[in-house]
């Protein structure tokens, strides 16, 4: 399939630099002034502004709660298990390489898990927010996989080390997290979870990443 093709081809470049395809870290984007557009197909990690943790799951349950898969702030920038792909809505006529507005719906699917970054009103484990997992697969997503775009500032479309939220439609929570770490089921990662106002510790930055080229499409 089309999806499977593409997603072996972003892991092939990972490592790579080509004439199509930006491959970038914060530092490099900005010491060579330009401006990283996010688009839909882009792989990339999304850093925790106040700790500098990156966005993360892997296959580990919750202990509690949903059971679903676990999802974390995790400090080693190296880790494969921190890509997300930068995914539209369902039912838009949204493509790979668009560039991405303020306001916009989308979601985020884990590379290597394929599920999606999702919530509900389960409690989180350490702190008794929101509970934030990784749910479902290529096939299998709901409206709690719906997060809106809310970028910080002025800007209009996102780019790369622009300031942002991400608010849960089904719940209105912002994506969140905090120097509460973990002791068993990812010692010491922190919890990411949702919480219902806007806070300093819910701004995210993207880093790393595979960065696809704006299709020119409006």
């Amino acid at each position: 399939m089309a999806l499977g093709l593409f997603s072996l081809a972003i892991f092939l470049f990972l490592s790579l630099d080509s004439d199509n395809v930006a491959a970038s870290s914060p530092s490099a984007a900005s010491s060579e002034g330009v401006e990283v557009q996010i688009t839909y197909g882009t792989a990339l990690k999304l850093m925790h502004e106040k700790t500098k943790f990156r966005l993360h799951s892997h296959d580990v349950p919750y202990g509690s709660g949903s059971g679903q898969q676990s999802v974390t702030g995790f400090p080693n920038v190296d880790d494969s298990n921190s890509y997300w792909m930068v995914r539209p809505q369902p039912g838009t006529n949204a493509k790979q390489g668009d560039s991405i507005k303020s306001g916009t719906i989308i979601r985020l699917q884990h590379m290597r898990t394929r599920k999606w970054l999702h919530s509900h009103l389960f409690s989180s484990p350490i702190s008794g927010n929101i509970e934030v997992s990784c749910f479902g697969g290529d096939t299998e997503s709901d409206t709690g996989d719906y997060w809106r775009l809310m970028i910080e500032g002025s800007g209009k479309t996102w780019k790369q080390d622009q300031r942002i939220r991400l608010q849960h439609v089904d719940t209105g929570v912002y994506l969140h997290s905090h120097n509460k770490k973990y002791t068993r089921i990812a010692g010491g990662q922190q919890e990411v979870c949702g919480v219902r106002e806007k806070r300093a510790d819910n701004v995210w930055l993207a880093a790393e990443g595979v960065y696809l080229p704006v299709s020119g499409s409006k």
